[in-house]
């Protein structure tokens, strides 16, 4: 009889045992969710995420260990995303950073005016009216700008001194983006340039665009920057280089890939501070008390390979001004 219930009470003893991790974790507070809203796809996206990883992680909060983080991708196709949005809102997140252009920042804010938003944007939020003020953001809006569509007519300086001979200049827009080329137009204006304003807004109309610059014999290119362009930036490179065309892009990322010169703020810069204030935010920082970030230094990377391959001679005044120079 001592031997059966012995038995016995091991028997319940294991079995509670192997309850009490169950309960525990039960028990556990779910982590904090963060929801990411971009309007590309993440293969192309890879560096940024990492930069956004890192900023979280230096304000204290680290993804699977105190924070958990949800991806939305719209792949390209902006009208997915105030439904993704919604989704966001009704998981409840605790932020919701919305980054690749305008359109999640639009879709996030038409959302919720609770959720706290952290954007990242190449656009001047001001301009684009989706914050009324740069040190005092909208109640639950706050993030990054690397402004770098207002940089088009210093790019279009640095294209002038690499192509002095260009008759006409060509900018490339996506007709979706927000920024546009007017400030690009009033800077030609200004220099004397004539401008050939071409539009893309998929992979087929890049192709188009450049079969036309060739036809028309235009040597001289601005792209003009926005998210569908950085993703399809070895598509726009190539075609440039195999085109034999003298193009200034906005982001090292197209140098990096054989572009033959950028000019513009660190876009991985800009999702690492994104993730230094979703972290802040998490730790009880109110987005109203944090001021949209700006850029305060600009980078200027010549791919000297492409230009040998060009048979461009860059000229050393710009070469000195390099702040990288791929060899």
């Amino acid at each position: 009889m001592f031997d059966l219930r012995r038995r016995e009470f091991i028997t319940l003893l294991g079995g509670a045992a192997a309850a009490w991790p169950l309960a525990a974790r039960a028990q556990q507070p779910r982590l904090p969710l963060v929801g990411y809203l971009h309007s590309s796809s993440p293969e192309t996206r890879a560096p940024m995420i990492e930069a956004f990883r890192q900023g979280l992680a230096e304000a204290g909060w680290v993804d699977g260990q105190n924070v958990a983080i949800a991806f939305q991708w719209a792949e390209g196709d902006n009208e997915r995303l105030p439904a993704m949005a919604a989704e966001f809102v009704r998981r409840q997140v605790a932020v919701l950073v919305a980054a690749g252009g305008d359109f999640p920042l639009r879709a996030a804010k038409a959302a919720t005016s609770s959720i706290p938003i952290v954007f990242a944007t190449g656009n001047d939020p001001v301009a684009s009216g989706l914050v009324s003020n740069l040190a005092r953001p909208d109640a639950n809006i706050t993030g990054v700008s690397f402004f770098t569509t207002a940089l088009g007519p210093k790019r279009l300086e640095l294209l002038r001194e690499l192509a002095p001979r260009a008759a006409t200049v060509a900018a490339l827009l996506d007709p979706r983006s927000s920024g546009d080329a007017a400030e690009v137009r009033d800077a030609a204006g200004t220099l004397g340039l004539p401008l050939r304003v071409f539009f893309a807004a998929s992979d087929q109309e890049i192709d188009s665009a450049f079969h036309v610059l060739a036809r028309e014999r235009l040597d001289a290119l601005l792209i003009i920057s926005n998210p569908l362009f950085t993703d399809r930036r070895e598509q726009i490179v190539t075609l440039a280089n195999h085109r034999r065309i003298i193009t200034v892009y906005p982001l090292r990322e197209y140098a990096a890939v054989g572009g033959l010169l950028s000019y513009g703020a660190s876009i991985k810069d800009a999702y690492r501070h994104s993730g230094v204030y979703a972290g802040r935010i998490l730790s009880g920082a109110k987005p109203a008390d944090l001021p949209v970030l700006q850029p305060t230094r600009f980078e200027m990377v010549i791919n000297l390979k492409t230009a040998k391959a060009l048979g461009l001679t860059v000229p050393p005044t710009l070469l000195a001004r390099a702040d990288e120079v791929i060899e």
